[in-house]
């Protein structure tokens, strides 16, 4: 068969999941969509809060109480015992900084992947997509807890993602367009350039081809005139 360059482009994804596929596969410069990046980077970002959170009132916490229950402990200099102290407020930064840090990131990758997943499948981004994925996220952390726990992580979800999903909508409405929106958008331009791109070639084949056969026509009848 011929090469797929010269066939014409792929057609835009129609139905929900030809897109939410889409969100996990590479273009042609081997890079994945914004949205997709948006998620790792987030779940980075979420992990180091997560980790200052946790990490920051333990330190404080561990170094002051080693102060108040070594007072009675005899040390060599002040600087082992301010480096003693310090190093009990590492390892309980350590500690508490690994504990937030790890479920912060895992609730805010959740919570991201549902809701972009939901704005790709339906091809449009609303409170609902982020509601939706709040709840979703919130009834998994917490499920583990019984249906009590589950109606309440449910419910904190819920609370977590509506005001969360309306501060990036208004981000994006600052920004005139939506992921969603810059995506189609730019998904539409390239596949216009290409069909065109494709077209101008169909077009240039079959004028080559034309000339081609004129060409070789024209000694049959220059050999058909001698005759």
């Amino acid at each position: 068969g011929a090469p797929a360059a010269f066939g014409p482009p792929a057609p835009l994804p129609q139905t929900g999941w030809e897109r939410l596929s889409e969100l996990w596969r590479q273009d042609e410069q081997q890079q994945y969509p914004e949205e997709t990046l948006n998620i790792a980077k987030s779940a980075f970002t979420a992990g180091l809060v997560g980790w200052l959170y946790g990490g920051l009132p333990a330190f404080i916490s561990a170094r002051k109480a080693f102060i108040e229950s070594s007072r009675g402990e005899i040390f060599q200099n002040r600087a082992d015992a301010v480096q003693s102290a310090h190093r009990a407020g590492v390892r309980s930064f350590i500690r508490y900084g690994w504990r937030w840090s790890w479920r912060v990131a895992a609730f805010t990758t959740v919570f991201n992947v549902v809701s972009t997943g939901l704005s790709a499948y339906r091809d449009k981004t609303t409170i609902s997509n982020f509601a939706a994925a709040g709840a979703f996220t919130g009834a998994l952390f917490r499920m583990h807890l019984g249906l009590q726990g589950l109606a309440g992580g449910i419910v904190f979800g819920t609370a977590f993602g509506v005001p969360a999903g309306g501060l990036l909508m208004a981000m994006c409405g600052l920004a005139g367009e939506t992921l969603r929106e810059k995506r189609s958008r730019e998904r539409k331009e390239l596949y216009e350039q290409r069909l065109a791109e494709w077209q101008s070639r169909l077009s240039m084949t079959e004028i080559l081809g034309q000339t081609e056969n004129n060409a070789q026509g024209r000694p049959e009848m220059e050999r058909t005139t001698e005759l």
